[in-house]
């Protein structure tokens, strides 16, 4: 299965090479003009242009079956090496997630490298390090502050140099991309759930920083998630224990969702929480898996931002109350791409077969159709640094 799975990638690579505008080909004089001059047939240039658009990204998808285009959007947890290596060669998920259970010395001995071998397309290999008490890399790296502390004690041009130098260390360790920064606006004490974890209670403040670590990632050669849409700062509680509630929409307006309307053209992608917002989701539907906050998200009109054609990862799926208390890990990866999420998080590969299970049925039954599937794919893609012109 490797060797026909190796020639459709190479065959995938070469479409994608072919109208990747480099070098040229004797069909692309043949349906192109040159600036200024009429086209030498009657299709018009946007007509040609969206047909190349559409041909590089079937070339791209032609690589994966449709359990596989599933699996790419999928970010999972897993243990150590091996759990990790057998997620990828056998299910080709899309990411792995290293979280505090990890065996850390997977990062060692080139072993990351080993890993995304198995993968048929980069694989993603991300983590939360955000500083301060949600730092997996202490041991590694060694200490960073967290949000808040950074904020009271630097500059914005000195966090983005303390950011980028650990960024570097971090892709030399073989993670592709952060779950941060966290830009929740809270003036809650310091060990609350989001506490220090926010860079400040001004909305302006949080810009600012987060801005300076997004940068800092993008210069270092990581991908950076801003969490957690719409914003968790002044939400009745912890996701991780129960159910969240925040204020209403209209009065996160001018606070809570200020620094993703700032930043949502930063690069960064953007991680919903579990939150209920009233005004916004449905009673007991929580903005990971509602429609209505993913629209909110991809439109912008409703909080006045850019519209977002960015990848919406979820926070994660199996081991937060708000979620688990309300529905086992397999629907609620079903609801949260059927909702609009592009990458759906979980904290182990325990589930990953049965959850894959379960979308292809969603995909036979309707619920979920290909062409979603198809443009969360090329979004994630697009995120991970493939050169799509698409």
């Amino acid at each position: 299965m490797r060797n026909v799975a190796g020639i459709v990638l190479a065959v995938a690579a070469v479409t994608l090479a072919g109208c990747s505008g480099g070098g040229g080909s004797t069909s692309d004089t043949t349906t192109a003009a040159a600036p200024g001059t009429a086209s030498p047939t009657p299709r018009t240039a946007a007509t040609t242009t969206a047909g190349n658009q559409q041909n590089c990204a079937a070339g791209y998808l032609a690589q994966f079956s449709t359990r596989q285009k599933l699996a790419q959007l999928l970010t999972v947890g897993v243990k150590n090496t091996a759990d990790a290596t057998q997620a990828v060669r056998d299910e080709q998920v899309g990411g792995i997630f290293i979280g505090s259970w990890t065996d850390q010395s997977m990062l060692a001995g080139g072993q990351v490298d080993q890993i995304k071998a198995s993968a048929h397309t980069p694989l993603m290999v991300t983590i939360d390090e955000e500083g301060g008490r949600v730092s997996r890399l202490k041991n590694q790296l060694g200490p960073a502050p967290s949000a808040r502390e950074a904020a009271q004690t630097m500059s914005a041009d000195e966090y983005y140099q303390q950011s980028l130098t650990r960024g570097q260390a971090m892709k030399n360790l073989g993670i592709t991309v952060d779950f941060a920064p966290d830009v929740d606006v809270s003036d809650e004490p310091d060990d609350a759930v989001i506490g220090d974890r926010s860079y400040s209670e001004d909305p302006q403040v949080v810009t600012e920083f987060a801005d300076a670590y997004i940068r800092a990632m993008h210069d270092a050669g990581l991908g950076a998630v801003m969490k957690h849409f719409p914003g968790h700062g002044h939400g009745s509680g912890d996701s991780h224990t129960g159910a969240v509630r925040t204020p209403p929409l209209d009065q996160m307006q001018q606070v809570d969702l200020v620094p993703f309307r700032n930043l949502i053209d930063s690069g960064a992608a953007v991680m919903v929480g579990h939150l209920d917002v009233p005004g916004l989701t449905d009673p007991n539907v929580p903005a990971s898996i509602s429609p209505q906050a993913m629209t909110l998200l991809r439109q912008g009109t409703g909080y006045g931002a850019a519209p977002y054609n960015g990848p919406i990862f979820t926070d994660d799926l199996s081991g937060m109350a708000a979620i688990t208390a309300r529905m086992g890990i397999e629907e609620a990866v079903a609801t949260a791409l059927e909702a609009g999420a592009d990458d759906a998080l979980w904290i182990s590969t325990d589930a990953l077969s049965s959850v894959l299970d379960r979308l292809e049925q969603e995909v036979r039954d309707g619920k979920l159709t290909m062409q979603q599937v198809d443009d969360s794919v090329l979004r994630v893609a697009k995120f991970k640094g493939i050169q799509l012109p698409c």
